[in-house]
């Protein structure tokens, strides 16, 4: 979805004059409203902060300026860490960030996210929409005083970045990996120490040895943090996220307050930079990369499939044990759990089977110029 094309459809939503009062200051004047939008992310950093820009441009151009919103970097107004209490707390009125951020919070959240060897970006956004998730994700974030959008998404990321080669399960313990999530807790019953950092901070610690290894997202973000400086190896898949989620939360009090063609567009905004985030990643990834391999030297690994199968093994155990011991992760567990085991069907015999038949060694066509 274009731009143009998204304004003039939010357009069409109606822009008629409504006054709204009751929220925080920056406060209402003439019918119109300030929100500030406070993210988890480095200010303007690629995909993630310009997928948060992207997100307050659509909604102050789509309602004309009635609802403007400003958006903030994590650290700029409270620590990334914290949006979530601000948003719910109504000192800001609008997030940006992961779901598993919160899982201190409401510990559902991090299904909500990404589950190890869960869904596929389409899948997830299909749950979405045709499979009760938002449903059970406006149940989760209810508790964090919020209203929960899918707002962007990074598709399967890497593995991680490490200075030694992992050949068996063994190679993770006492390593000291920054991966949060329930990735983080596969990680720590394979017997690695999980750390759980802010995108910023991760790069000195890397850099200091403070981690031995890391995860982030994928090529694109990985190349724009510098991560190849400071560790060798770079693994594939990203068994751990195969597509995380980015939330866009609202304080619930806000959200309530907006008027109807307000919430439209904000519902708009929401499902095109959802769409648009995901379209960058795969877009970008590819070039980074080349870049990654052919100008800094990265190795490149993929995971020996015995470590993805104890590792996948390992996922179902610790899933199952925290589930066990909270009746809203459970609820969603299943819900994901469910979808999984239908999508699976069909996906291995769509893009799973095609990207086989793809990579056939048959002659096809080259694009002019070689």
């Amino acid at each position: 979805m274009k731009r143009r094309s998204f304004l003039k459809g939010a357009g069409a939503a109606g822009i008629a004059g409504a006054a709204v009062s009751g929220f925080p200051a920056p406060a209402i004047s003439q019918n119109r409203m300030e929100w500030r939008l406070v993210t988890t992310w480095p200010k303007n950093f690629p995909g993630l902060g310009t997928g948060a820009n992207l997100l307050a441009d659509f909604i102050t151009r789509g309602t004309e300026g009635r609802l403007t919103v400003k958006v903030f970097g994590g650290g700029e107004i409270v620590p990334a860490f914290e949006s979530v209490d601000a948003v719910g707390a109504g000192t800001a009125e609008m997030g940006h960030g992961a779901p598993y951020y919160w899982k201190g919070k409401v510990a559902a959240s991090q299904f909500i996210a990404s589950m190890p060897f869960g869904l596929t970006a389409q899948e997830q956004n299909s749950w979405f929409q045709y499979g009760g998730g938002q449903e059970l994700a406006d149940e989760v974030y209810e508790k964090l005083g919020c209203k929960f959008f899918p707002s962007g998404n990074t598709g399967v990321q890497m593995g991680g970045w490490f200075n030694k080669e992992i050949n068996s399960l063994e190679d993770y313990k006492g390593l000291k990996m920054r991966i949060p999530g329930l990735g983080g807790e596969v990680v720590k019953a394979a017997g690695g120490n999980v750390v759980n950092l802010p995108g910023a901070e991760i790069p000195p610690a890397l850099q200091s040895g403070a981690i031995d290894a890391t995860e982030w997202v994928g090529p694109y973000n990985d190349l724009a943090f510098g991560l190849y400086k400071s560790a060798k190896y770079y693994y594939y898949p990203g068994w751990h996220e195969p597509a995380t989620v980015l939330d866009n939360f609202i304080n619930i009090k806000a959200w309530e307050k907006l008027p109807s063609d307000i919430k439209a567009v904000v519902e708009a905004a929401n499902t095109a930079v959802n769409q648009l985030v995901l379209s960058e990643f795969v877009a970008r990834n590819n070039a980074a990369l080349a870049t990654l391999v052919d100008k800094h030297g990265v190795v490149l690994k993929k995971f020996p499939d015995p470590v993805l199968n104890g590792l996948g093994g390992l996922a179902g155990k610790v899933m199952n044990d925290l589930a066990s011991g909270d009746p809203l992760s459970r609820k969603v567990m299943d819900s994901i759990l469910t979808f999984r085991k239908g999508a699976i069907g069909w996906t291995t015999r769509s893009e799973t089977a095609f990207t086989a038949a793809r990579s056939l060694p048959f002659q096809y066509a080259e694009p002019s110029g070689g």
